[in-house]
């Protein structure tokens, strides 16, 4: 049987090999020049593999139809793509988080394997060619037309998987071509959103919702405090108009000069983008970011940590007595937001102005009011309705012979690996002779 996989990133190149396993003749027809380029620029080029997770957990962390992948999870399990790479000589070592990275924390190491794989079974490899059409004939797929040099050709399929990618960084070819292609064989395309992208701050003073002080409004504060990377915090985002909590995760993140980003943060946006109203509750200043800087500690051990430095400092100015309890970036605008007199002695701070310096560090607020664009996105939420794909083959509904594999499938996850191995396990099962 010959078989086209349109795409060569992590979806294309498994199903390419998945179905060459099964003893068909196999094309990959990329448009770059060379396969997985997204995958070269994951987990800031250490390539996050997958998650270290036992597979029947990963389910709950793909809030993007997750449970759609069921049975692709059984195909191909993240020990297969944990064994397949150790057969190309990479090793692999779990961090926190249960992310799996390789052991030389070089995203080219795997891709280097996955080509190997490909070389080994004698896959045809067919770069800077762009796929036009899927032609259709009595209902199922027979040609596949694409450009080469300008040049148009026509290559026989009896079976053609789409690996095409969302429109997340498009830079590496991920422009969304494989979305039109599916439109014009009757597949339905459900709203294109970023997900897993950086989350922006407040700019519009008429709207701020929490009182920054001379900050204005929360961007500002966000840019005084860009570059501050921190760990071990509690981050929740709340509805203030129904006064319900969104989201809450805990671990890293990062001020930035347009908001907010790192691992919690990019989580919390595939939750987000979910929530009911969600572009009309931006726009009106209505989801608050709080940050709890010592979710460790309750109030009342935070309250006796503060006495305490307060104690040992006594002597300094209320400016100076921070420095145990804070990072120095964060030190002036906790300050400001605390309307404590920075020269005023520790020892003269007040009880209620003590309750408001615990309260800014247990729910340090910021407005926010969207997202990054599309183009900036880890991966893109939404792509082809699982409706009209089978979940145990990856097939079309709609036109015989016909798959799906990866991105372009309304299907997408938290961070931590869940959505390689999300390419992973559909383009192995599209690759599946059934």
């Amino acid at each position: 049987m010959k078989v086209v996989v349109v795409g060569g990133g992590p979806a294309g190149i498994m199903s390419a090999i998945s179905a060459k396993r099964s003893g068909n003749d196999v094309v990959i027809l990329e448009k770059k020049e060379s396969l997985g380029k997204k995958l070269l620029i994951t987990g800031k080029g250490r390539c996050n593999i997958t998650s270290g997770l036992d597979i029947s957990k990963f389910i709950a962390n793909i809030p993007g139809n997750g449970k759609f992948l069921f049975s692709a999870f059984q195909n191909f399990t993240n020990e297969d793509i944990i064994n397949l790479l150790k057969k190309h000589k990479v090793q692999v070592k779990e961090e926190r988080g249960s992310r799996i990275f390789p052991v030389s924390d070089k995203s080219k190491d795997v891709l280097d394997a996955l080509y190997e794989e490909l070389r080994d079974l004698n896959v045809k490899i067919y770069t800077n060619s762009k796929v036009q059409n899927i032609i259709v004939k009595n209902g199922a797929v027979s040609e596949v037309e694409y450009t080469h040099n300008d040049k148009k050709y026509l290559i026989e399929a009896d079976k053609v998987i789409l690996a095409t990618g969302g429109k997340s960084y498009p830079t590496t070819g991920s422009t969304g071509d494989g979305y039109e292609i599916a439109k014009k064989l009757g597949h339905t395309i459900t709203n294109i959103r970023p997900s897993l992208i950086p989350i922006l701050a407040n700019e519009n003073e008429s709207i701020e919702t929490v009182n920054l002080g001379k900050y204005k409004n929360s961007r500002a504060l966000c840019k005084i405090l860009q570059g501050l990377s921190l760990k071990n915090v509690k981050i929740k985002f709340e509805d203030i108009e129904k006064n319900k909590v969104i989201y809450e995760d805990f671990g890293e993140m990062l001020f930035t000069h347009f908001g907010v980003s790192g691992p919690t943060i990019l989580s919390s946006s595939a939750h987000i983008i979910r929530y009911k109203n969600i572009d009309e509750l931006l726009k009106k200043g209505k989801i608050i970011l709080k940050i709890d800087f010592k979710p460790a500690l309750d109030n009342e051990k935070l309250d006796a940590r503060i006495l305490r430095d307060f104690e040992n400092e006594k002597n300094k100015l209320f400016k100076n007595s921070l420095d145990n309890l804070l990072p120095q970036k964060l030190i002036e605008p906790i300050i400001e937001l605390s309307e404590i007199n920075p020269n005023k002695q520790v020892n003269e701070i007040s009880k209620k102005e003590r309750a408001k310096l615990l309260n800014l560090l247990k729910e340090f607020s910021v407005t926010v009011s969207g997202f990054r664009p599309i183009e900036e996105a880890i991966i893109t939420a939404g792509g082809i309705n699982v409706k009209e794909i089978n979940p145990k083959t990856m097939e079309s509904k709609i036109i015989n012979n016909l798959f799906f594999a990866g991105e372009i499938i309304d299907v997408d996850a938290y961070t931590g690996g869940f959505n390689l191995q999300i390419a992973y396990s559909t383009g192995v099962t599209a690759g599946l002779d059934f």
